[in-house]
C-alpha cells in the first residue's frame, strides 16, 4: 500500500488570515463596495432589484471562496483559461516497440 505525505501549505505564512491573497480581498472589497453604492443609489423595492443590486458581492464572494487542491474559485478559473490558451507540446521519452525492432 503506497501512502503519500502531503506537505502544509508553505505559503500559508504569506496569505492574510492564512487563506488570503492581497488581490483577494482587495476583489471582495470592491465587490462588496459595489454593492452598497449601487444599493444606496438605485433604493431596490422588489426582491429581483435586491438581488441585482447585490450581485457584485456574491460574485467576487464566490471567486474567493478556498476550494481544496487550488487557492480558491478564481484561480481554477485562471489555470483553466491558462492550459486551454497555452501551447501544449509534450516530447516523447518513451519507449517505441518500432525502434526496439530495428535495433
Amino acid at each position: 500500500m503506497n501512502l503519500f505525505i502531503i506537505p502544509a501549505n508553505p505559503k500559508s505564512g504569506k496569505l492574510i488570515f492564512n487563506i488570503f491573497r492581497p488581490f483577494d480581498l482587495i476583489l471582495s472589497s470592491a465587490g462588496l463596495l459595489t454593492s452598497v453604492l449601487i444599493i444606496l443609489i438605485a433604493a431596490p423595492s422588489t426582491l429581483l432589484g435586491v438581488v441585482i443590486c447585490l450581485a457584485p458581492a456574491i460574485i467576487c464572494g464566490f471567486l474567493v471562496i478556498p476550494i481544496p487542491n487550488y487557492h480558491n474559485v478564481l484561480v481554477v478559473i485562471q489555470e483553466t483559461i491558462r492550459f486551454f490558451s497555452n501551447r501544449r507540446n509534450y516530447k516523447w521519452e518513451g519507449w517505441s516497440v518500432k525502434k526496439d525492432e530495428s535495433e
